[in-house]
């Protein structure tokens, strides 16, 4: 080729990229207002902004989504980098953190002024979530809390026609089916390495998990005990095997050949089990509500909320992208589009959500949720509140050693700087 054609291709290459670079950029006049997300509901959010950008001309909504495991230490990366978005979807127990740091923006007063977002249309438990030392830094998006999913032929085999409700009624329904089940099988499937079934059971209890303004363990309280108990009886008594869930193939597939019939999880696997159980079995399981000491029990409030970062230089804009996305229809779509469930009461409204016979005992435990320790700290002390567990189970330590051993792990080694920072003063 001669080199006025190469001199000819290199500038139409040029102009190429200048296009591509005119096109990427956003107008003179446009707004970016920047939004991360993570996992399928960052995939989803981005269907539900068209309608948000044509009510606001010249803003883009600028979508980041990443796995959630990476989202934790791109958010503490970008706080010290002051490269923080305007907004953001951060887990319920993440809120407490970002608030320690100051990296939220307070947002009573937004509510205060808005006729969308209302604090009594929201579950009690899970508004509480978002409010630290009397502050609201969030709100929430979605929701969800763990309770039991059941096989209902395996439960009606072994005499009983409605889940558990209390302990007592759950220990005799795990009895009755592992002895029709025989040695190979079991009543319930409780993975060691997992910390959420052994909260649930504990944060029943009315004796709070920390003392002190959230500086001291209290593993040796009556209450935890209680929850420990009888989460390590269901392992003493053979209920439960004594397995991590990376030990088995899958817990659908072993929930559908009948390895175990109680399973505590959440509302994610709704769509799982639809999905991989065998048509035959589709009408041979439910969710209940978890059962509790005395009757009715409550459970972790879990779930995902929208904060807006301090650092934002479009906060009032942010916050219209929070009340969009909170409105009644737009929790309504985005649960069609994910099986999220909505965190309004008034969103449950809805002829899928009411068609469907396994969100309703989700619906019931929502009123009922309790919110986990608010400190930064709280993922740290339930993953050492697992191994205590597991090493009961597995190693055979007694429950009092473990349990000493787990408030002094957590007041030595885990709480210890927070109560310094307290005693001077500092931010809780």
């Amino acid at each position: 080729m001669s080199s006025g054609g190469m001199a000819g291709l290199a500038r139409i290459a040029a102009w190429a990229t200048m296009f591509a670079l005119c096109a990427c950029a956003p107008a003179p006049n446009e707004t970016t207002l920047k939004l991360w997300a993570f996992g399928p509901e960052g995939e989803a959010v981005g269907k539900l902004l068209t309608e948000f950008e044509r009510a606001h001309p010249g803003v883009r909504v600028e979508v980041q989504n990443m796995p959630l495991t990476a989202m934790h230490e791109k958010l503490l990366t970008a706080f010290a980098g002051d490269a923080l978005p305007d907004l953001c979807q951060l887990g319920n127990t993440w809120i407490p953190e970002f608030a320690v740091l100051g990296a939220l923006e307070p947002l009573q007063a937004y509510v205060d002024q808005s006729s969308i977002v209302r604090r009594d249309d929201y579950f009690a438990g899970i508004w509480d979530t978002n409010v630290v030392n009397g502050a609201l830094f969030g709100v929430s998006w979605y929701v969800d809390t763990r309770l039991l999913f059941y096989r209902k032929d395996l439960l009606a085999a072994a005499g009983f026609d409605h889940a558990p409700r209390d302990w007592d009624e759950w220990r005799r329904a795990m009895a009755a089916i592992k002895k029709n089940q025989g040695t190979d099988k079991y009543a319930i499937f409780l993975p060691l390495n997992e910390f959420e079934p052994l909260l649930n059971l504990a944060i029943q209890q009315n004796e709070p998990l920390l003392l002190d303004d959230g500086t001291r363990g209290n593993f040796e309280s009556a209450g935890f005990r209680r929850s420990l108990d009888f989460y390590v009886d269901a392992f003493r008594e053979n209920w439960a095997p004594a397995m991590s869930n990376t030990q088995i193939a899958n817990v659908w597939d072993e929930f559908g050949k009948g390895y175990f019939a109680f399973y505590i999880t959440g509302p994610w696997n709704i769509g799982e089990f639809k999905r991989r159980l065998p048509a035959r079995l589709q009408d041979s399981w439910n969710t209940a509500p978890l059962p509790g000491a005395n009757g009715p029990g409550s459970g972790a409030a879990g779930g995902s909320s929208f904060a807006i970062f301090r650092a934002s230089k479009n906060k009032r804009l942010a916050w219209e992208l929070v009340e969009f996305l909170s409105q009644v229809k737009q929790q309504q779509r985005f649960y069609t589009l994910t099986g999220d469930l909505p965190a309004r009461r008034s969103a449950w409204d809805f002829a899928e959500l009411e068609t469907d016979e396994f969100t309703h005992a989700f619906r019931a435990q929502l009123e009922l949720v309790k919110p986990t320790p608010k400190v930064p700290e709280w993922e740290r002390i339930a993953t050492e509140m697992q191994f205590a567990a597991e090493r009961i189970v597995r190693g055979g330590e007694s429950t009092d050693v473990a349990l000493r051993a787990l408030d002094a792990k957590v007041d030595e080694e885990i709480l210890a700087k927070r109560r310094t920072l307290l005693a001077r003063g500092g931010q809780r």
